[in-house]
């Protein structure tokens, strides 16, 4: 039976991927130099799995002064990520799982402190009982250990909880740690292949969690 639902911040929550892609091609073309999302895709959901300054730096044979670029990159994202709103469907996913006394949970590979100031400031704070970030972890997703934490943290069992993603790196953690996952794919993500997740959907809008139990309940356990 399931008992949680443990929800990815960035690309799920908060339309952050898609901006933070914005920003780089902003600032890659300052060099005349083209970003491709097939390459970007590779860090989302995950720390480290694209070294964009060492690329940027060997196709526009330039050498970047790294605490100044990432100064200006954060800078112009936070602008820009701080006017955005909770994406479409999240809270109606978080009143469903309140009403149907599931427990809520949060797994990010970002550090901690950039879910609290968003969910915080949005106004979704109160609904999570369980936030683990890069902070508590050695490896952040696909590594597992989020979403094993997270699990421990709600005092749930891997198939008594269902994971919300949008990434490849992001689903996969989940299925190592045993989980129903589910993905909902944003416009940096919907390219990626997820031939290994539980279900898929345009929004969130789209999701009745009373529907997913009852599928994801074995026969006999109702």
């Amino acid at each position: 039976m399931i008992k949680a639902i443990v929800f990815d911040f960035d690309g799920v929550i908060l339309d952050s991927e898609r901006i933070m892609y914005l920003v780089m091609q902003k600032m890659f073309h300052e060099y005349h130099v083209n970003l491709p999302l097939s390459l970007w895709s590779q860090a989302i959901g995950t720390q480290h799995g694209f070294d964009s300054i060492k690329y940027l730096e060997e196709r526009g044979h330039v050498k970047i002064d790294k605490a100044s670029f990432l100064g200006e990159r954060d800078h112009l994202f936070n602008t820009l990520v701080d006017r955005e709103e909770v994406l479409p469907g999240v809270k109606s996913v978080l009143s469903q799982a309140n009403i149907l006394g599931l427990k809520i949970g949060l797994a990010t590979s970002s550090k901690g402190d950039w879910p609290r100031r968003h969910l915080k400031r949005l106004g979704l704070s109160d609904y999570f009982q369980s936030i683990k970030s890069m902070d508590d972890v050695q490896k952040v997703k696909p590594d597992p250990e989020l979403y094993i934490q997270s699990l421990q943290s709600l005092q749930v069992q891997p198939k008594e909880a269902i994971a919300i993603e949008d990434s490849f790196n992001g689903s996969l953690a989940a299925k190592k740690a045993g989980m129903y996952c589910i993905v909902v794919p944003n416009a940096v993500t919907k390219q990626m292949p997820f031939g290994h997740v539980d279900g898929c959907f345009k929004s969130l809008q789209d999701v009745s969690l009373e529907k997913l139990i009852q599928y994801f309940t074995p026969v006999g356990n109702n």
